[in-house]
């Protein structure tokens, strides 16, 4: 059984690297101790890590160090094949691949991609490698610039070598290939192979995953950066030479483009630039000076005025010579660039069959729920019945990042609140790729249902004394207005508090969906995605100093969002004693909660009260509980109180690199969920995710509570 995988390119920049995230990414939802091999690398600088090393290490998260994850040298390995020592080199790269099979449930190894001279014995040397790993292979070739034939062609070649050799091949990946002829090369593919459909992908090519990032043009064209050093991260997806008169350059240009200009054309940079900070042009990537001459002092003291000016660079080059560097510039995928990651990843699950890739290296069992397998089945899940999400603050750059990426992978429908006019200037601003056709955008102020949700909300708190002049006014508010949406069934769900607090967030739930009929307060949950499982915590946000009856409901409540999230439900109410040995107030009061919940739903495996370390350690639980179905195998952990959760949670994650995923709330009718001030474009993404998955489950509102 296969406990290994050999990426084998063709020839160089087939894309090997968004084949190994795919893979990589596609075990690590089994398991986390995986290990990455090269068996052959060329040294890099001095301080310096191999790019695909450093890549997989460090998205990932390997336990392993860059060390252990290559066989020897290129240089190496010449040498010792100008000797004819071939198996003193193979012996070498079979031990070090040994010590890392020893260590991890599964070894991911990536092929050499030789270039120049080198490429003459690459491909043979690899062949050898593969076969004595004993790893299956995955043969990945490219399509760009060659006609179907020729492309077939490439990878014919080297799966009959594999197959003359007895090696175990699971499948051929034919990269980059034009859009419009992925189906045609994959018809084609499975003919001349002769290989089941199911072994055969055709992964098209996309512009953002060999378009440069402005820093990479200022690397490899050692550059000066004048200005827009904040924008260097924008993506140039085609670059136009404009020396031409400003009014035929402005035609030209498109969304993304890369304008290179001789430095004297001041007329040619001030259009450039006014064209990137005005709404009726395209977002520009940035702006080339050729010749090494600046901006005039009168260009430049203008220029330094912009309060965001794009990146506007200086090379000495001339204009010609500029252009043709940076068509031959060498894109490669680099650890901190998560949008092209993010990319990649989402192309090969798309493209390759995750499920045959997957029964042909079964050698890894699933261990549990390993992060990546549960954020993956929230992904899956979210799809399966599709939501619509409102967003409150639409204007937040975090907010409009997030949706791009929502919208990309088809997880919900999103309604993003606010003006168009100050969305469009956001989107503008940071440089954030999302097509508006995708999204309903609405201005509470103008919306056609202004008059209907004051009257709405009039109805709701009227026995609050509230007017109808002050419910005009609160649905101004945009945290009211999204709620009013979700109440009313023109939205699914609402997540909010980016820019706004937890109160102003949570106060109109709570004024006009109200509770579940089997709660009487809400509490939240973190899911806590940690090394090699996930588990939930709750109360971390909501509930200062709950007393024993609602710390029981926030442990049922909790139970019952772990099993909705795929996690069996095993539930440690916490102390600072285990079993009956404690005495005291707050350990009663954990005792009395226990009680009560076990009560209530004898189905659910509970414990309390319990210490952490015997909650969630089987050796420490079996020695304090020994007849205990939760301690040591825990997966839902209520906290007694609000400072103690929020603590823990906060440590644990800092501690450990864990990903926490929320506040989930729980207990209203209908999910409105809470972001943190601080969050992160990925967390948005996560709780929508969730809050999308709780639309699910919740029954439909039929009546407001009194």
């Amino acid at each position: 059984m296969a406990h290994s995988l050999y990426v084998s390119t063709t020839e160089v920049a087939s894309g090997k690297a968004l084949v190994s995230l795919g893979v990589i990414e596609c075990l690590s939802r089994k398991t986390s101790n995986i290990g990455f091999f090269r068996p052959i690398i060329r040294k890099p600088e001095v301080g310096d890590i191999d790019d695909d090393i450093k890549l997989i290490l460090t998205h990932f998260r390997l336990k392993q160090s860059p060390e252990d994850a290559f066989g020897l040298y290129l240089q190496e390995a010449t040498d010792l094949l100008s000797h004819h020592h071939l198996d003193d080199l193979l012996d070498r790269i079979i031990e070090r691949y040994k010590q890392l099979e020893k260590k991890y449930d599964f070894v991911v190894c990536e092929g050499s991609d030789f270039k120049g001279q080198e490429a003459a014995f690459e491909f043979d040397l690899n062949v050898e490698i593969v076969k004595n790993l004993g790893c299956p292979v995955l043969i990945v070739g490219k399509a760009s610039d060659r006609t179907p034939e020729e492309a077939i062609n490439s990878v014919q070649l080297p799966l009959d070598v594999y197959r003359e050799k007895e090696c175990d091949v699971v499948g051929v990946i034919l990269n980059l290939a034009q859009p419009d002829q992925v189906d045609t090369l994959k018809a084609s593919l499975v003919k001349e192979l002769d290989l089941p459909e199911s072994l055969v992908s055709v992964i098209p090519y996309d512009r953002r995953l060999s378009s440069p990032r402005m820093r990479d043009v200022v690397e490899q064209l050692n550059a000066e950066v004048l200005y827009g050093h904040k924008r260097l991260n924008n993506l140039a997806n085609k670059y136009v030479v404009a020396a031409m008169q400003v009014q035929h350059a402005l035609e030209r240009l498109k969304e993304g483009n890369l304008a290179i200009t001789p430095g004297d054309r001041s007329d040619v940079i001030l259009g450039v630039v006014q064209a990137d900070q005005s709404v009726n042009y395209p977002n520009l990537a940035g702006l080339v000076l050729s010749c090494g001459i600046q901006p005039h002092r009168v260009i430049a003291k203008l220029l330094d005025g912009l309060p965001d000016p794009p990146p506007i660079l200086c090379v000495e080059s001339d204009t010609y010579t500029t252009a043709s560097a940076i068509h031959d510039l060498h894109i490669s995928l680099t650890c901190g660039d998560h949008e092209k990651i993010h990319v990649a990843i989402e192309t090969f699950d798309r493209y390759v069959n995750l499920q045959e890739l997957e029964e042909r290296i079964e050698g890894v069992k699933t261990k549990g729920m390993t992060p990546k397998m549960f954020t993956y089945n929230l992904v899956q899940q979210a799809k399966a019945q599709k939501r619509h999400i409102v967003l409150p603050e639409g204007n937040d750059p975090r907010i409009l990042q997030a949706t791009s990426v929502l919208l990309s992978q088809g997880l919900v429908n999103i309604t993003l609140l606010g003006s168009l006019s100050s969305i469009e200037q956001t989107l503008k601003k940071h440089n954030i790729r999302l097509d508006l056709n995708q999204v309903q955008i609405i201005n509470p102020a103008i919306s056609e249902n202004f008059d209907h949700y004051a009257e709405t909300l009039y109805e709701c708190r009227k026995h609050k004394n509230l007017s109808l002049d002050m419910a005009k006014d609160l649905i101004m508010d945009v945290s009211y207005f999204g709620t009013l949406m979700v109440y009313s069934g023109d939205a699914d769900g609402m997540v909010s508090g980016a820019v706004h607090t937890t109160q102003h967030t949570i106060r109109p739930a709570l004024q006009i969906i109200k509770t579940q009929p089997e709660c009487s307060i809400v509490s939240s949950v973190f899911l806590m995605c940690l090394e090699d499982r996930v588990l939930v915590y709750g109360d971390c946000a909501v509930n200062p100093n709950p007393t024993a009856e609602q710390l029981a409901e926030i442990a049922l409540s909790s139970a019952d969002t772990a099993k909705r999230f795929g996690i069996e439900p095993r539930v440690a109410l916490l102390s600072y004693s285990s079993g009956e040995s404690g005495k005291g107030e707050e350990v009663e009061k954990v005792r009395k909660a226990t009680h009560l919940a076990q009560q209530k739903r004898p189905d659910l495996k509970i414990e309390g009260p319990i210490q952490y370390d015997a909650a969630v350690d089987p050796e420490v639980g079996a020695q304090k509980m020994p007849n205990s179905e939760v301690a040591g195998q825990a997966t839902v952990l209520v906290f007694p109180d609000l400072n103690t959760g929020n603590n823990t949670y906060k440590a644990v994650q800092r501690e450990t690199g864990a990903i926490a995923i929320g506040p989930v709330l729980q207990g209203l009718r209908k999910p409105v969920n809470d972001l943190s001030r601080g969050c992160t474009v990925t967390d948005i993404i996560n709780t929508v995710t969730i809050t999308a998955i709780q639309t699910q489950t919740i029954c439909p509102l039929n009546s407001p509570s009194p």
